[in-house]
Formats: structure tokens, C-alpha cells, sequence
């Protein structure tokens, strides 16, 4: 059994859904140690977050960006936690509605996801700033 584990950084990206997988495999070559195995990927962050979706029509990531925008509105007046801005708290909700990680599989030193299938970064914040992963592969 080998196990790899890296932090890396992603740039600064503006609210919406981004597609990041080829940044996460490029920064990741060990992936082409494991013949088959599993890899975690995980933010540390409480206001973005990770899902893995459609990775050819730019489309699909702006119908997720305006539908999470309706579901979980900015300025209710419900909302306590204020003081860092409008978007902030619903970027929380959003987070935790979406998830932290995702666990992918691999197979032949790559990951084995569908051919239409790509990692995302949510960034639910107008101004996020860089975003902090945690990856981790394992397998023989």
C-alpha cells in the first residue's frame, strides 16, 4: 500500500463554479504510482467548497452558480453572522450544502471518472482569494 498526501494552493477565483481537475492532476504526479487506489481531495475552507460535475459545456457551471444563488439568497434578515460581508453567511450555507471533499477513484495511475466528469471549485464568496486543498491518494 502506498499513501501520498500535498497541500496546494489554487489562485484566486471569482464567485461561480470553476473546473480544476487538470490543475489538481498536474500538481499531484504521484496519482501515476497507483495502479488502484482512491483520492480524497478536501478545501480548508468554510466558504467554497467541492463537487464534481459536467466538465465540457461552461453552461451547466453558470445554471449552478444562479441556482444556488436562489436557493440560499444573500441579505435575509434572518441571517446574524453579518459582519463580513453579504455574501459571506449564504457562502456558508453553501459550502455545507455542497461538501468539503470528494473521494475519486484510480485506476492505471489515473483518476477514473467519467469521460463528461470534471472537479469543481465552488467559490461561493464575490472575492474568495486563493483556496487551500488537501490532497491525499492511496493504493497499490
Amino acid at each position: 500500500m502506498k499513501f501520498y498526501q500535498k497541500q496546494i494552493q489554487l489562485g484566486s477565483r471569482s464567485r461561480g463554479f470553476h473546473l480544476v481537475t487538470d490543475e489538481i492532476v498536474a500538481a499531484f504526479p504521484e496519482l501515476r504510482e497507483l495502479n488502484s487506489g482512491m483520492m480524497q481531495v478536501f478545501i480548508q475552507h468554510t466558504s467554497a467548497s467541492l463537487t464534481l460535475n459536467e466538465n465540457a459545456d461552461p453552461s451547466v457551471r453558470i445554471d449552478l452558480e444562479r441556482h444556488m444563488n436562489q436557493l440560499v439568497p444573500e441579505n435575509q434578515d434572518y441571517y446574524t453572522h453579518t459582519y463580513e460581508g453579504s455574501d459571506d453567511m449564504p457562502a456558508h450555507i453553501k459550502a455545507s450544502l455542497m461538501g468539503s471533499s470528494i473521494l475519486l477513484p484510480v485506476t492505471k495511475g489515473r483518476l477514473n471518472i467519467g469521460i463528461w466528469q470534471g472537479i469543481y471549485l465552488c467559490e461561493h464568496r464575490d472575492h474568495g482569494g486563493s483556496r487551500r486543498l488537501v490532497l491525499s491518494a492511496w493504493g497499490v
